[in-house]
């Protein structure tokens, strides 16, 4: 099955369980602020709300899986402070997380990833032609949920951008992220 198919079907996934009412609670809105750090001088801003999260129990191998949608604008900029460009990015993704362990008893850890879509301002941008304006946003991080009923939490992910190959130009984007996030 080639990469097309396999982010169209994660897509799709997230997407039936939007509108899925079986097996399904705990809709919860969330708001998040993000850091990105790039390769060389490129770094940016993330802002995200996050209006539908949920719980599939549905998959049996997998277990409890959570699912939150995840509709985000982002700030990047590279290059030296009075001389640097800057690109826009608004995103939206499905994303999908499961608690692997907890820290000290109470603090739950899970793993997280996503692939979602993404519109960028401009398709030259941190010295490369990235091919489109249309590009994929992947994730995959670890999260640690705290505070008062576990409403904060912060995340450390790898975030990448790129066309997926739809386009002959496609050298992608990559940053290291630093996130916090409260449900509302």
């Amino acid at each position: 099955m080639n990469i097309k198919k396999n982010i169209a079907i994660l897509f799709l996934l997230g997407v039936s369980t939007l509108f899925s009412s079986q097996n399904l609670y705990a809709s919860e809105q969330a708001v998040a602020i993000d850091y990105l750090h790039g390769e060389q001088e490129l770094s940016g801003i993330r802002l995200a709300y996050r209006p539908y999260q949920t719980q599939v129990t549905e998959f049996e191998w997998l277990g409890d899986l959570d699912v939150y949608w995840e509709v985000s604008l982002n700030f990047w900029e590279f290059g030296k402070e009075n001389k640097h460009e800057t690109n826009y990015a608004l995103a939206l993704s499905p994303v999908f997380s499961k608690q692997f362990d907890t820290l000290y008893g109470k603090y739950p850890l899970k793993w997280e990833f996503g692939i979602g879509v993404s519109l960028i301002t401009d398709t030259r941008f941190a010295g490369k032609n990235v091919g489109s304006h249309y590009q994929f946003e992947d994730r995959l991080g670890v999260i640690m949920e705290f505070g008062e009923q576990l409403k904060s939490s912060v995340a450390i992910r790898y975030m990448h951008y790129s066309n997926g190959g739809l386009n002959d130009h496609n050298p992608g984007l990559d940053f290291l992220n630093v996130s916090y996030a409260r449900r509302l």
